[in-house]
């Protein structure tokens, strides 16, 4: 039986397998993210994460397709209560350069008027009466923290929110916003949101900082491309040819180095061992590391959504962990590279 992990010291608790969704309405058309989402709960799933801009980056899309098709499916099935709802806010909304320089600044960022405007429009966009995890997406230079905290804590008094996040936060913008929160009593930060996977130097930038605020101060962390951009998958090999599509040539061949390759292979050992997938053995490792409650993963196909969730049926041994912890290790990576 799967355990579900408590998200920080909120009171959420997540499937070990977080669902993006970014595909959807993007590389997964409707009908296909209805699937992977069907797929996702019958096996237990229940952290589904969006973003209000989601997906702004294609033709003729304004942003906040996912949140729909998300919507669309959660009041299809009757099932909002039995999914952790966690979105973004900070990206720009809306069609660009219809309106005149400078308009599109009023419709993104971290200030009150756009926060409590950008969360009414993702609950209408969800079909949803709250959120249970409302992040911001990013920093926003512009805006003081104080402000940004106290629109959220608006947000939790007035019941449309119930927990506060963030993602691509240093370590020293998390201590400040944890600090602000405790001086002026306002909601604080429960989790927050990285890119963080085996690889260097993603690997690298989160463990020097960020997980250590994360531990000491009882924050979950949800980490976003835990799987490299796929180079963790092992599709990826040494002196191989790269696989015809976009992703390859464009997203993974930008990661290869020996050492990113030394980890592949050590992760296609250790998943022959325990008859499993070098992505589900990648998972597992972070899964074991101090703070991280569920990594979140994207799929385009109930095939590839299946095998990623397979993880959970994954235990690793101490030497397993020690072994992928050693040939990943980013300060051996550097000393090399010194040298």
């Amino acid at each position: 039986m799967t355990t579900y992990r408590r998200l920080g010291r909120s009171g959420l608790h997540l499937f070990p397998i977080g669902l993006g969704t970014m595909q959807f309405g993007w590389s997964a058309d409707e009908q296909t993210s209805f699937d992977i989402m069907d797929a996702y709960a019958a096996a237990g799933g229940n952290f589904l994460d969006t973003a209000d801009i989601y997906s702004n980056w294609t033709p003729d899309n304004p942003g906040g397709v996912s949140e729909e098709i998300m919507g669309r499916w959660m009041k299809a099935r009757g099932n909002r209560d039995q999914m952790v709802v966690a979105t973004k806010v900070r990206g720009p909304m809306g069609p660009r350069g219809s309106e005149g320089r400078g308009t599109i600044h009023q419709r993104e960022g971290l200030s009150r008027r756009w926060i409590l405007k950008a969360c009414e429009d993702s609950l209408r966009r969800m079909q949803v009466d709250h959120i249970d995890l409302y992040q911001a997406h990013w920093v926003d230079n512009q805006t003081p923290i104080e402000e940004t905290l106290a629109a959220f804590t608006e947000l939790v008094q007035r019941g449309y929110v119930r927990y506060i996040g963030c993602s691509n936060y240093s370590a020293w913008r998390l201590m400040q916003a944890l600090w602000a929160s405790d001086r002026h009593g306002l909601e604080s930060y429960v989790s927050i949101q990285p890119e963080y996977s085996l690889l260097s130097p993603t690997r690298a930038n989160f463990e020097r900082e960020q997980q250590r605020v994360a531990v000491e101060y009882g924050l979950g962390v949800v980490p976003w491309s835990p799987l490299g951009g796929g180079m963790l998958t092992g599709k990826y090999r040494r002196g191989q040819p790269l696989p015809d599509s976009v992703r390859a040539s464009e997203n993974a061949a930008r990661r290869f180095s020996d050492q990113n390759f030394d980890i592949v292979e050590t992760l296609v050992a250790v998943a022959e061992r325990h008859q499993a997938h070098p992505a589900q053995v990648s998972l597992a490792w972070l899964l074991a590391q101090p703070a991280v409650t569920a990594p979140i993963i994207g799929a385009n196909s109930v095939e590839q959504l299946r095998e990623l969730l397979g993880t959970v049926d994954v235990q690793l041994t101490e030497d397993d962990l020690a072994e992928i912890t050693r040939v990943s290790d980013w300060e051996r990576a550097r000393t090399e590279r010194e040298i």
